[in-house]
């Protein structure tokens, strides 16, 4: 049985979603591969903290023509559009936790290009989103 200290902690860890941003953080690292970490993750945390203040968009790992990339691995014959399965396994390869169920195209089973990428940068803004609580 966890003790009341243990209790507060991983509450605490939760409401500030540290975890997530810890994960964010680190899989930043991998991809970027920065040649002095530590300056790297202060500016990450840095950009963070304006995009806060501003409302600014926040840093993440993905941007458009890395969507574009992935989509065209999906999409070798250049049909235009990916599975619906297509679809949400390359959300989850991107981290995104929380996937549309119900995307544009879902019904024939032909996600489109455009719908693939706007339900890709949303769920990547929500996923880097984990900043707001600290």
């Amino acid at each position: 049985m966890a003790t009341q200290k243990e209790k507060e902690s991983s509450d605490y860890l939760k409401r500030h979603k540290i975890i997530e941003l810890m994960d964010n953080l680190t899989s930043m690292l991998f991809f970027y591969r920065p040649e002095n970490p530590r300056e790297f993750l202060i500016k990450q945390l840095e950009q963070l903290n304006i995009s806060k203040q501003t409302g600014e968009k926040r840093p993440n790992l993905f941007n458009s023509s890395n969507l574009d990339a992935v989509f065209g691995i999906l999409d070798p014959t250049n049909q235009k559009y990916i599975t619906f399965a297509q679809y949400k396994q390359a959300l989850i390869t991107l981290g995104i936790k929380d996937i549309n169920d119900s995307p544009e195209g879902v019904d024939e089973d032909r996600i489109s290009h455009e719908t693939f990428k706007r339900e890709a940068m949303q769920g990547l803004e929500k996923c880097s989103a984990t900043f707001e609580h600290l």
